[in-house]
């Protein structure tokens, strides 16, 4: 397993500037980097791939922000933009050789109020369409899309486990699989070693945060049951610190982050991936 740093840690947007990070993240010892790209104008992929390779880093993945405007269970509009996102995300992963999407790759973040049964049919069909044709791009262009359960506070759509595994298996293709958060799982999870476990091979993505969205290591997740549940399913993909801190502040108002988690977020980075070789072995 790799272990790799979101960089929303230290930049909102991410642009090809935002490259020059990469050295730094490699002399603490990371494997890959994970760019959420807000806007796809936001970077060159020739550059961003060049400077990865210079500084001896992977892309790993490239984390789809689902901003206002896209949602593939909204208006035809809505739908149409993150169709839009989504696919030049995918051609940018490509590009850069990154072999993943990664994210609530179905709907606007922070949409999140009761749904009437009825209702909920609709919007499950029009999320399982839209995933069936940029599933068929991502096929073609060699790239899998991992799709991210979200708590309850941040989307009504996908909670757990269980309802992420319902809609990859209704999306059905081979480039589709389940990216899980122990943040998100923290809240929505009975057992998140369980949910792991029951998950199986269809885990192609993991993110490894505090309960507080700070260190992995210094909460009170249960992360040995987690690591021998990663193990046992034979889970060989990249384990993503994704952690927020007051610094940047539009991704802290956006994951509501008040107060100070950690003392410097370099803590969260350079400790979490001390605590994460350990643990992972």
């Amino acid at each position: 397993m790799r272990i790799g740093l979101n960089s929303f840690l230290y930049a909102s947007p991410f642009t090809t500037e935002s490259t020059k990070l990469f050295a730094k993240f490699k002399k603490w010892g990371f494997d890959t980097v994970e760019i959420p790209v807000e806007d796809p104008s936001h970077i060159d992929p020739a550059k961003v791939k060049a400077a990865a390779e210079k500084a001896g880093l992977a892309i790993g993945s490239i984390c789809a922000c689902m901003g206002p405007g896209r949602d593939f269970r909204g208006s035809d509009a809505d739908q149409k933009a993150a169709m839009d996102y989504c696919v030049a995300l995918i051609d940018q992963a490509a590009a850069m050789g990154c072999p993943k999407l990664i994210g609530p790759v179905y709907s606007v973040v922070g949409k999140a109020d009761a749904v009437e049964p009825a209702q909920q049919k609709i919007e499950w069909a029009l999320v399982v369409k839209n995933l069936k044709v940029l599933a068929k791009h991502a096929e073609a262009k060699g790239v899998e899309i991992c799709i991210e359960p979200l708590n309850r506070f941040e989307t009504d759509f996908l909670n757990t486990a269980d309802q992420g595994l319902k809609l990859v298996k209704a999306v059905g293709s081979k480039a589709v699989k389940l990216h899980l958060d122990t943040f998100h799982m923290n809240i929505e999870e009975k057992n998140q070693a369980a949910a792991i476990r029951k998950v199986g091979k269809l885990l192609g993505h993991f993110h490894a945060c505090g309960s507080d969205r700070g260190t992995p290591g210094g909460d009170h997740i249960a992360w040995p049951e987690i690591v021998k549940a990663l193990k046992a399913i034979g889970y060989k993909g990249d384990v993503v610190i994704e952690s927020f801190t007051t610094d940047v502040k539009v991704i802290a108002r956006a994951a509501a982050i008040w107060r100070k988690i950690e003392p410097k977020r370099d803590n969260i980075a350079v400790d979490g991936l001390k605590f994460l070789r350990k643990a992972l072995k």
